[in-house]
């Protein structure tokens, strides 16, 4: 008899102690935080902070142990659909068609008119530009808010558009046209017989990057980069419908109907586990919408995030946790410290710890390494480089009315790369030859060399059409060019941009202004404290702490009158009451 009760005993001892464990995560939260209104669509964990959307028009920061950071008041309702870079900048919607930037501060950085409202959250590229997507269209925007390309739709999405693993971004409409935008615009589109229920990325051995789509009869599509129009089909034997995936190198994990997931391999057509979730039967819809559901699956593990609650697995199928959520808001969002965050319907911000492995990511100055490269720092020699009259005056004006009007209108798109290259053969034609060859390419003879006002009306477009991959040649740019007004101009082109994750142009600021060598010009250094300003508003701390100590040196320069006025307005504009 005691035999039996001892085994009775170990049986029943691993679920008695994770179902007290269940109740402990949804009891006893790491910290809590009212929010002051009504939670709407899900917080967003992101560098070691979290942002959560009210219904009254505030977005709201914590810090990862629960401390209040700011809370920006964005002048109207806003949409449920908030995104964040690498960087910690926070993009939202109004419901007037607003796209709005907030850093990582809570400062407003600019606001653009898409024309209508965000229908999803707007997904970041690896230099920093956006996706954003309305209703029939989808708008590329720089960093610094200017649009580079738009592209209208035929249909409204199917599922909610995901980025793929190339940078670009895939969108299946309700119409079966699946459609994979480059990050120029360039458009690749196959017809399926049906909308999809779920997409994914995945990567295909020989054939470089897919798309993997699920459709609710389990039938299944894998198309390739290059050959959306000969995909391979087939069946894969799910037991309930999928209606969710996230795809990870050759693998998928994909959320089922009856609330079980699975991992695939897309490729072979196979099922390699299926395991049960946190999910009930019943609590997911037929065809969930885009804040229904959220997968992650990254060198952590596969992790399922609904509204009733989470769950999280080892790439093996091993489950590591789960947990139930009652009142909540939307579904919750999933760190990469390992804390869950959730918005409840009492207006109450909930945090907690659900694991102690933190992703591992490599970081810069601020933010984390970008994922990959457009090649945009580095976009070869232009279509006219060895066309011996480039720099005429009637040639090269042609040229830059073409990009003037293409960055007028928002035109940009296939063109980027070429006109970026056209932009830094004439922005650095004075600089020595070879100085930096894996930015500046090589120059070939021209009947002239462009002039001064040339050099500076390119420097200051790239500004423009820049990213973050810009900004090693306008650096250098900086550093090198043999006259002070293009040296004024790089560094304002730089402010444009706002973005410095390396910190190598605000180190070239510093070296700039300070012994043995200090520059002396005065629209040089103004050009400096205009820049210094722009890159401490984008970015915050703790970028803007260094800063603003470069702002103080040149805030002394009593000698120079209007560097100082300058440096003195920014100091004031970084010190002035945030999002309020």
């Amino acid at each position: 008899m005691k035999a039996i009760l001892c085994a009775l005993f170990f049986v029943f001892l691993p679920w008695g102690i994770f179902a007290q464990a269940e109740e402990a995560f949804t009891d006893t939260p790491l910290w809590r935080q009212a929010v002051g209104g009504a939670v709407i669509g899900r917080p967003i964990a992101q560098v070691e902070s979290v942002v959560i959307a009210t219904d009254g028009g505030n977005l709201l920061s914590f810090s990862s142990l629960g401390r209040p950071l700011w809370n920006f008041f964005a002048r109207g309702r806003i949409t449920p659909h908030i995104s964040r870079s690498r960087e910690g900048t926070s993009y939202l919607g109004r419901i007037n068609g607003f796209l709005v930037a907030v850093n990582r501060s809570g400062r407003e950085l600019w606001q653009v008119n898409l024309g209508s409202p965000l229908v999803s959250p707007v997904l970041i590229g690896w230099d920093g530009r956006i996706f954003a997507f309305t209703d029939r269209r989808i708008i590329c925007l720089t960093a610094s808010g200017y649009v580079l390309w738009s592209k209208t739709l035929e249909a409204r999405s199917a599922i909610a558009p995901i980025r793929d693993a190339a940078g670009g971004v895939i969108m299946a409409l309700e119409n079966g046209t699946v459609m994979r935008f480059d990050p120029f615009g360039n458009v690749f589109d196959h017809s399926a017989e049906s909308a999809p229920a779920a997409a994914a990325s995945v990567t295909l051995e020989g054939q470089g990057h897919g798309i993997l789509l699920l459709h609710a009869d389990r039938r299944m599509e894998l198309l390739c980069k290059t050959g959306l129009r000969d995909p391979v089909r087939g069946t894969i034997n799910f037991p309930s419908a999928p209606v969710a995936a996230v795809g990870r190198n050759d693998r998928a994990a994909v959320l089922l109907q009856d609330g079980r997931v699975a991992l695939v391999a897309p490729a072979e057509r196979e099922i390699l586990w299926i395991s049960e979730s946190h999910i009930r039967s019943g609590e997911i819809p037929a065809r969930p919408g885009a804040l229904d559901v959220d997968l992650i699956f990254d060198e952590r593990g596969i992790y399922i995030l609904t509204r009733t609650g989470a769950a999280g697995f080892l790439e093996d199928g091993r489950r590591l946790w789960f947990m139930r959520l009652s009142g909540a808001a939307g579904i919750p969002s999933f760190g990469d410290d390992g804390i869950l965050y959730s918005g409840g319907a009492d207006w109450i911000l909930y945090a907690y710890r659900l694991e102690d492995h933190i992703r591992a990511q490599q970081r810069l100055l601020y933010g984390m390494m970008p994922e990959g490269s457009y090649g945009t720092g580095n976009p070869g020699q232009s279509s006219l480089s060895d066309y011996f009259f480039r720099f005429e005056e009637r040639a090269i004006e042609a040229r830059f009315g073409e990009i003037r009007r293409a960055v007028g209108t928002g035109s940009v798109g296939s063109r980027e790369k070429e006109y970026k290259a056209w932009l830094m053969e004439t922005a650095g034609s004075l600089l020595p030859f070879n100085s930096l060859p894996q930015i500046f390419p090589p120059r070939r003879p021209a009947s002239q060399l462009p002039d001064i006002r040339h050099r500076i009306e390119a420097a200051r477009l790239l500004g423009h059409i820049g990213s973050r991959e810009t900004i090693p040649f306008l650096t250098h740019l900086f550093n090198h060019d043999p006259d002070a007004l293009v040296r004024a101009a790089a560094a304002q082109a730089i402010g444009r941009i706002g973005v410095d994750p390396d910190g190598i142009a605000l180190g070239a600021f510093s070296r700039a202004i300070s012994p043995p060598s200090p520059i002396r010009d005065e629209s040089v250094l103004t050009a400096v404290a205009e820049a210094i300003g722009a890159l401490c508003r984008f970015s915050g701390p703790p970028l803007s702490a260094a800063g603003i100590r470069l702002l103080a040196i040149l805030a002394g320069y009593y000698d120079m009158p209007r560097v100082q006025r300058q440096a003195l307005a920014e100091i004031r504009s970084l010190g002035s009451s945030p999002g309020r």
